[in-house]
């Protein structure tokens, strides 16, 4: 009986020095744009920082009134048919925008399933480029960096704008480069006998 005992002993031992695989809890899971997607793009006047103020402004002003509309909706057709017809809302809410900021620059609201988005890198996720149906507002001359985000499904608590164009991923200076945010699960390795010994104690 003792000898069985020392064998279990000895058996538990080894198996405790092997590397258990353990997952960090820390890390935020990416989520990915469904192939059924509304977009809202927002094109600023300039990259001056008075041009990209009144871009947030009408981004917060349109997607609050968006995210109203389909928040109850999970059927894309009906959420096409919606914004489709309450364009002329959008219109509204940006012109007041402007008004309210006396602004006298020149816009545009429209929607349809070829709108151009630049490849994005968000941490270590593409987004590749191509025409996306969305919802597209165009300040003054639409020269200035951009906003965009997710309407259907309501995916607009990701702020898929902040990230690096791939060209200008390619400009920087490689002597600059920062760590890359680490995007995947993180895995590191514990032993089960050392973890064991350390609740003991």
């Amino acid at each position: 009986m003792r000898k069985l005992f020392f064998i279990a002993v000895l058996i538990f031992i080894i198996i405790g020095f092997f590397p258990q695989k353990t997952t960090s809890t820390e890390t935020m899971a990416m989520q990915v744009i469904p192939d059924d997607a509304i977009r809202l793009r927002i094109l600023a006047n300039s990259d001056k920082e008075q041009d990209q103020a009144l871009k947030h402004l009408v981004r917060d002003a349109i997607n609050e009134e968006v995210t109203k509309w389909v928040e109850d909706m999970d059927d894309i057709n009906e959420a096409r048919e919606l914004i489709a017809s309450r364009i002329s809302d959008l219109e509204q809410i940006v012109e007041k925008v402007l008004a309210n900021e006396n602004s006298d620059q020149s816009y545009s609201v429209e929607y349809n399933k070829n709108v151009t988005f630049p490849t994005k890198l968000y941490g270590d996720y593409l987004y590749p480029e191509g025409e996306y149906e969305a919802i597209l507002v165009t300040l003054g001359e639409g020269e200035g960096s951009n906003w965009w985000c997710v309407v259907f499904p309501p995916l607009c608590f990701l702020d898929f704008s902040f990230g690096t164009t791939v060209e200008a991923a390619e400009e920087e200076d490689e002597d600059k480069e920062e760590p890359e945010e680490q995007e995947e699960e993180e895995v590191k390795y514990t032993f089960f006998f050392l973890e064991w010994f350390k609740s003991l104690a």
